[in-house]
């Protein structure tokens, strides 16, 4: 079954009004940029990959693609996720490569344009592996939006399974 779609194939459309998707992961709310939003999709099958960091519990046929999907309550510190009928997978495209995040669920598009984003307070060690880049006023609570190249880089390492099955 297809998901939401944030844009069409193709279509680079920029609204200041609507420059976040916005999520939750347990009880926090989080958000990503909407340019790096690909699509919203119920959760697929995954298939899960030898040495692949915690946070990433395998990699699933995305549109023909072979993507990487990362737990986000896993990669926030919370046990791995189960899915629900409000579970959803976001998928970004970071510079032509395709992640999934599985997210508990998805709440908003919504905009900063009369906010301004601020800096992510430190709060000591891990800050890198954390990923929180900035945070958004939204309502009556805060939004931790994310750094979507630390969601990438958490993937890198990642061998898919065409070149698992080309190993000697």
């Amino acid at each position: 079954m297809r998901g939401s779609r944030v844009r069409s194939r193709g279509t680079r459309r920029h609204d200041a009004d609507k420059s976040l998707v916005g999520f939750v992961v347990g009880d926090v709310s989080y958000a990503v940029p909407v340019h790096a939003v690909r699509e919203i999709v119920n959760p697929r099958a995954v298939v899960p990959l030898p040495k692949a960091p915690a946070s990433v519990p395998g990699v699933a046929d995305y549109l023909g693609d072979v993507v990487p999907v990362v737990d986000m309550r896993v990669r926030l510190g919370l046990p791995a996720a189960t899915d629900t009928r409000r579970t959803k997978w976001i998928i970004l495209d970071i510079g032509g490569k395709f992640i999934a995040l599985i997210v508990d669920s998805v709440t908003e598009v919504f905009g900063t344009a009369d906010v301004p984003l601020r800096t992510a307070p430190l709060l000591g060690g891990g800050e890198r592996e954390r990923g929180i880049s900035q945070v958004a006023s939204h309502g009556d609570k805060l939004v931790f939006v994310l750094d979507i190249a630390t969601l990438k880089a958490v993937t890198d390492g990642v061998v898919l399974p065409t070149a698992l099955e080309s190993s000697p």
